[in-house]
């Protein structure tokens, strides 16, 4: 095991090196740049740039030198001092930006994880256990709700909800007044009563899949030989079910946990923008649109690393959770 560790772990550096090469010539592709860009903008507001100028900027920005260089440049103001280099759009330090958001969005990305866990691990095993039951048919057909419908229009609703019978700010994770405040009890309590709203609207889809992958893995689990052994040696059904069939269907969820934070980035922006969540989705989207690629290019850095250690992480916990599991 300790082997093993050591060589996922010095996969590491490659991994990312290949990640960071690849993220930084995909967010290069579209033509032009953050200054052709900009331009653009400026005049739709009807506020023409000379051709003249924007070369002005493209010099002061180093956006005019090659690729390599560039990338050379990036990283290694990342690998000597920490920094990630400045935003175009928002005109200050990326390590400004990102650095709360990125906590909130791991906020709420492990709040919705634990939904999920808390309502398909034990949803899962019991529709196994009741197989065709009444019970089975319902969670099934909440399952297929939960996968139609939209996360942004459940997020609509819940707003309305929370507005209508709660009394309390829609959107966002804080009130007006602790929008700025420093962090102490009453910021906490504030944030525990807006997090609900997106631990719903993003648990629910996760929860109706793997409710669904909960209850294959322990239908298939509970037919094995060593389950209908354990049943003839007198073990108590509920105590059976969860030490055996259930244990190893759990093995999904632990792979899965690894990909949250990339997936609530990447697949949940719309819903986040909706919520109005200060979270990394959009402000990846509007550094995408602005091609403001030293904000965009560390968030994508940022997740990669989170996702590379996750995925450690969790083949570590698969390990310690299925004996069936060794690595040599």
């Amino acid at each position: 095991m300790l082997g093993y560790i050591l060589r996922r772990t010095l996969y590491v550096v490659p991994t990312l090196f290949v990640i960071s090469v690849i993220a930084f010539i995909i967010i290069q592709l579209p033509p032009g740049d953050f200054v052709t860009s900009y331009g653009r903008a400026l005049a739709a507001e009807g506020n023409p740039v000379s051709e003249a100028a924007l070369q002005t900027l493209r010099r002061r920005y180093g956006l005019g030198e090659p690729l390599p260089e560039q990338y050379f440049i990036w990283m290694k103001g990342i690998l000597t001092r920490g920094d990630f280099g400045r935003s175009f759009a928002y005109l200050m330090p990326v390590d400004d930006i990102i650095w709360e958001r990125l906590a909130m969005t791991a906020v709420v990305a492990l709040a919705s994880l634990a939904l999920v866990w808390l309502i398909a691990i034990p949803i899962g095993v019991y529709s196994a256990r009741k197989q065709y039951s009444v019970f089975d048919h319902v969670v099934t057909t909440l399952g297929f709700l939960g996968f139609a419908i939209p996360n942004f229009l459940l997020a609509l609703v819940l707003m309305w909800i929370g507005f209508r019978y709660f009394g309390h700010d829609v959107g966002g994770l804080f009130s007006n007044e602790y929008q700025n405040a420093g962090w102490g009890f009453g910021k906490v309590i504030d944030l525990l009563k807006h997090l609900w709203i997106p631990m719903i609207v993003l648990g629910t889809s996760g929860a109706a899949s793997l409710i669904r992958i909960m209850r294959a893995n322990t239908l298939d689990e509970l037919h094995q030989q060593y389950v209908e052994t354990a049943r003839a040696k007198g073990l108590p059904e509920r105590r059976l079910v969860w030490k055996y069939p259930a244990r190893v269907a759990l093995n999904p969820f632990v792979s899965r946990s690894a990909f949250s934070l990339p997936e609530l980035i990447s697949g949940e922006t719309v819903t986040a923008v909706v919520l109005s969540l200060p979270t990394l989705g959009p402000v990846l989207l509007r550094s995408l649109l602005n091609q403001d690629m030293y904000l965009a290019g560390a968030i994508v850095m940022m997740v990669s690393v989170l996702t590379v250690l996750g995925t450690l992480l969790s083949d570590i916990a698969l390990a310690w959770l299925d004996p069936r599991i060794r690595y040599d």
